[in-house]
C-alpha cells in the first residue's frame, strides 16, 4: 500500500504531502485531511509506522504489534518513504508524529512543515504537570518501557478528549486509539537528560523550509508552555516560522469533528509559502 501511494504521488506531478501520524492512532486517522488535500491540488500519503496493521480491528486484536518501536526507527522510515518521491513533500504531522516532523524538516527534506501539537524534542525544557499526567499510563511504570499500552477510557479522555462533549469522546475513542510503544515516551522524558537521545531536531538548518507550529489551547499533552518553548527553539532558523494556537481545542484536534478548522489553517499556511 505504501508504495502504492509512492508511485501514485510521483505519477500525478501534484505537490505531495506527506502525513504523519503519532502515538495511539493509525494512519487511517488523516483520511478526512487527505481528501480535503487532494481537493485543493495535493497528492497525499499517510505512511504507518513500521509494522502498523492497516485498521484499527486488527491493532486492537494484537496490541502487541506495537511494543518495541523508536523515534529514530519511525523518522528514518519516513524518510526513506520521503527519499522515493519525486518532488520535496510538505510534511504534517500530530503529537509525536509532530516532533518527527520536525526532525524531517530539520534534515532538509520538506518543502514546508506543519508540526501540530507536537512532542518535546532536546532543548525543549517545560514539563507541565498536565503533560506528565497525560503520559503517565506508560511513564508511570518502567516495564512499559518494552510495552505496548492501551488507553483506558478516562485516560483517553484527559489525553486527548477533553476539550469536546462526553458523546463526542465516547465516539472518538470507540472509533481511533490503539495501543502504542512505550518507547517514544521514556525518550521524551529523558531527551534532556540523556545525551545519546534520538529526539533531537537540527533547528537551524536553512533548507529547513517555512514551518507552522500548531498547538490546541486546552491541550494537555502538548501544552501551550511546550508548544512555546518548540517555537522558541525553532525560530532560531532562517526560515519563516510561525506557530498558532487554536482557541478551545484539545489533543484530539486533527481527528475531532472540529479538524477541518486547523486543516485550514495549515492549507492558509502552506498557500501563502507555496
Amino acid at each position: 500500500m505504501e508504495q502504492r501511494e509512492i508511485d501514485a504521488a510521483n505519477a500525478s506531478g501534484r505537490p505531495p504531502v506527506v502525513f504523519v501520524h503519532g502515538l495511539w492512532l493509525l494512519a487511517a486517522s488523516w483520511r478526512p485531511w487527505r481528501d480535503l488535500f487532494e481537493a485543493n491540488g495535493y497528492a497525499t500519503l499517510a505512511p504507518e509506522w513500521p509494522d502498523d496493521p492497516e485498521t484499527v480491528e486488527e491493532g486492537r486484536a494484537h496490541p502487541e504489534v506495537f511494543a518495541g518501536k523508536k523515534v529514530g526507527q519511525v523518522t528514518d522510515h519516513m524518510a526513506e518513504v520521503i527519499g522515493a518521491l519525486k518532488q520535496k513533500p510538505v510534511i504534517i504531522g500530530h503529537s509525536f508524529g509532530g516532533v518527527i516532523t520536525e526532525q524531517l524538516a530539520g534534515r532538509g527534506l520538506g518543502a514546508a512543515s506543519v508540526p501540530i501539537d507536537p512532542g518535546p524534542f532536546r532543548g525543549v525544557l517545560p514539563l507541565p504537570l498536565s503533560s506528565l499526567r497525560g503520559a503517565w499510563p506508560v511513564i508511570g511504570n518502567p516495564l512499559n518501557y518494552r510495552r505496548s499500552v492501551t488507553l483506558t477510557y478516562p485516560q483517553f479522555r484527559f489525553a486527548f478528549a477533553n476539550a469536546v462533549s462526553e458523546t463526542e469522546a465516547q465516539r472518538l475513542y470507540e472509533a481511533h486509539p490503539v495501543a502504542c510503544s512505550g518507547k517514544p515516551l521514556f525518550q521524551a522524558a529523558t531527551a534532556n537528560f540523556n545525551p545519546w537521545t534520538q529526539l533531537t531536531v537540527d533547528t537551524r538548518n536553512p533548507q529547513r523550509g517555512p514551518m507552522l507550529i500548531i498547538g490546541g489551547e486546552k491541550d494537555n499533552i502538548a501544552a501551550p508552555a511546550i508548544i512555546a518553548a518548540s517555537y522558541k527553539q525553532q525560530a532560531k532558523n532562517p526560515g519563516t516560522t510561525r506557530t498558532v494556537q487554536i482557541p478551545g481545542r484539545g489533543h484530539s484536534l486533527v481527528f475531532d469533528s472540529g479538524w477541518e478548522e486547523v486543516a485550514e489553517t495549515a492549507l492558509t499556511f502552506l498557500k501563502e509559502h507555496r
